[in-house]
């Protein structure tokens, strides 16, 4: 895999985990019971993104290298996925 590939797949794996990381920690205005007028009580009150995104670098880190060395093995191949996703037919075993 080369170094632009596998930049590439961590910045999409970077930003999918990034949206499963975001909603941890958040306590809205209702929850904390100070609304700002004219804001959604559904509003985090502090929502710490410099934290989340040292958290989601470090578990798209993880993914990754978890993805990189599945890869590296040759434990998982485009194939394979694709089979598992639908999109090709697994081969007919005889």
């Amino acid at each position: 895999m080369s170094l632009t590939s596998a930049l590439a797949i961590y910045f999409v794996i970077w930003w999918i985990v990034l949206f499963a990381v975001l909603p941890w920690g958040v306590r809205s205005q209702a929850e904390n019971g100070e609304i700002v007028p004219g804001s959604e009580p559904g509003a985090p009150t502090i929502p710490h993104l410099g934290r989340k995104m040292l958290w989601n670098t470090v578990v798209s880190a993880l993914v990754f290298g978890l993805f990189y060395f599945a890869y590296t093995r040759q434990m998982v191949s485009l194939d394979d996925l694709g089979t598992l996703w639908g999109f090709l037919q697994p081969p007919l075993v005889r």
